[in-house]
């Protein structure tokens, strides 16, 4: 089964509510879509959305590496081949892990439909539903509560709220309005994107755990670069911290494992350059007795669902943050995950189980470059 052509496209969905986080503020998912077509006819789908400030990846540098790097390369290469491809996808361009994770998702997706079996059994097969958490934009205490309360009463009891964007004493106020408008009926856990210092970190999740606030995990509440400051709050806190942006390859993973410097790992096929680099970091933080999170960036149904896929796979990922599609206006996919309020299940298709993305929001990758002038 040999790929026969790889084409992009630029899709870009409106959010129904703008998402904030300390980092970044988002109305419009955009997205670079990928399609590789095999020569007996099956066809794999991968996306990978720009997320400048977290991977470095822009829509421009993300079509210019599938067309100009991998197209070359993997055209008349054959799918059953994946171990070969995949070093090769990893060996010949350095960075770029969003265009890597987009043609890695297709290469899956490919060969997971030759085998006939859905991609998380094709992966493993570890599980068969899971449950996504709900994330709180971060905005006035006020706001946030009245969000959080109407995201438990749509069926979520988990959610992931932002803070790290201002003074860290309104972020304790914003979880304190949290936890008396939602009670202890859910899971609370914060997410920092990088906004705090470490000794301000530990001043404030300690000062959350005097006041009972029952923080399940913070994540990266230091800089990305900081192992030693991520090190010193996870060593001086009660609450379980969590590397999101300190871990893209195995490499990141491996020195924050061997130092301690974090008691979870969020993965992200954005940040690992797909899955299966994902699954080698996966893998090796469960030699460490430390459990995974699979996460997103702001994707559509078709990303999330190869993440979903993947980490339903794997006993070691016991988290899922895959509530972006849920934020769109829009739903351009058809097939992939089913979602059930915060239950997440897989259709019978094999592969992504995916059978079509909508036209309508699909235009050549050349506007990708009028949107960035």
């Amino acid at each position: 089964m040999k790929i026969v052509s790889i084409d992009t496209y630029y899709g870009a969905v409106p959010l129904h509510t703008p998402f904030k986080t300390a980092l970044r503020t988002v109305t419009v998912a955009e997205t670079v879509i990928v399609k590789v077509t095999c020569d007996n006819g099956i066809i794999g789908w991968g996306e990978a959305p720009p997320t400048h400030v977290i991977t470095g990846d822009s829509l421009a540098s993300i079509e210019s590496a599938i067309t100009n790097v991998f197209k070359p390369l993997l055209t008349g290469e054959s799918i059953t081949e994946r171990d070969r491809l995949f070093a090769l996808i990893n060996k010949a361009i350095v960075g770029n892990t969003s265009a890597k994770a987009a043609i890695d998702m297709a290469l899956h997706d490919c060969a997971a439909q030759q085998a006939g079996l859905p991609l998380h059994v094709f992966l493993g097969g570890y599980r068969d539903e899971i449950e996504t958490d709900y994330t709180v934009s971060v905005n006035t205490p006020e706001e946030m509560a009245a969000d959080a309360k109407a995201y438990i009463n749509n069926g979520f009891n988990v959610l992931k709220v932002k803070v790290g964007k201002d003074q860290i004493s309104t972020d304790i106020e914003r979880i304190k309005a949290i936890r008396e408008k939602v009670g202890d009926s859910c899971l609370i856990r914060l997410d920092a994107n990088q906004g705090w210092r470490p000794k301000e970190a530990v001043s404030a999740i300690r000062k959350m755990e005097d006041l009972g606030l029952d923080i399940e995990l913070v994540e990266q509440p230091v800089l990305a670069h900081d192992l030693k400051g991520l090190k010193y709050v996870t060593e001086n806190v009660d609450t379980p911290i969590m590397a999101d942006e300190s871990v893209f390859s195995i490499y990141d993973a491996r020195e924050v494992l061997e130092t301690a410097s974090a008691d979870l790992i969020n993965i992200k096929l954005m940040k690992a350059g797909g899955i299966h680099q994902a699954m080698k970091i996966a893998n090796l933080a469960e030699s460490f007795g430390v459990e995974c999170m699979v996460g997103s960036m702001i994707e559509t149904k078709l990303g999330i669902t190869a993440a979903a896929h993947f980490a339903a796979s794997q006993k070691n990922v016991t988290r899922y943050d895959f509530d972006a599609p849920l934020m769109l206006a829009d739903d351009i996919v058809s097939g992939g995950i089913i979602y059930n309020e915060r239950k997440i299940t897989f259709n019978s298709g094999s592969g992504l189980g995916v059978k079509e993305i909508d036209g309508n929001y699909l235009h050549d990758t050349k506007s990708i470059y009028a949107v960035e002038k």
